[in-house]
């Protein structure tokens, strides 16, 4: 079988599961392409205990976070031109989605890991951070010709789309 990488579906029908996610938990969510609307994917899905959801129409940045998680992987270095099989693409993925979690490091979440920040421990890596930036910075202060170098603070906040705000300035429910 010969599986364009652009098939992503089995990267995610196979993704680890780090944290005993229970079935109907998971999204996928995906353009709304030939692939992903047909019965075949809809059914596969279904069996999986997968729930679907579908871009908004005409709207090509619906969801800049599948976006940039689909752009790591195809930059990754070591993702083919081509999987030779759905082994191939299984193998992969399985490689690559526990290190796009617990090694890369997200732009969008301070530099650290998905896992750092899922399991709580982002306060301690970014505290070891400005230790290291603070030393760096007493050893070689001609290097850092703003100051003292601080770590991107972590965002109180991640919104895809965010609620609307209320008229006092909160967030309206």
């Amino acid at each position: 079988m010969d599986l364009a990488p652009t098939h992503s579906l089995p990267c995610w029908a196979v993704a680890p599961d780090f944290d005993g996610t229970l079935p109907q938990v998971l999204t996928l969510h995906s353009d709304r392409g030939a692939p992903m609307t047909s019965k075949c994917t809809a059914q596969l899905l279904a069996d999986l205990g997968v729930t679907r959801s579908l871009s908004r129409p005409q709207v090509s940045d619906d969801n800049p976070f599948s976006e940039a998680q689909f752009k790591t992987l195809k930059y990754h270095p070591g993702f083919p031109n081509r999987f030779q099989n759905i082994d191939a693409a299984i193998a992969f993925c399985r490689s690559f989605f526990p290190w796009y979690n617990a090694e890369h490091r997200h732009g969008g979440i301070a530099m650290l890991t998905p896992h750092d920040v899922h399991h709580g421990r982002a306060k301690a890596v970014l505290r070891q951070r400005a230790h290291a930036l603070r030393v760096a910075w007493t050893k070689h202060p001609e290097r850092f010709v703003q100051g003292i170098p601080k770590p991107s603070p972590l965002p109180e906040e991640v919104w895809i789309n965010p609620p609307p705000l209320a008229e006092n300035g909160g967030t309206a429910q």
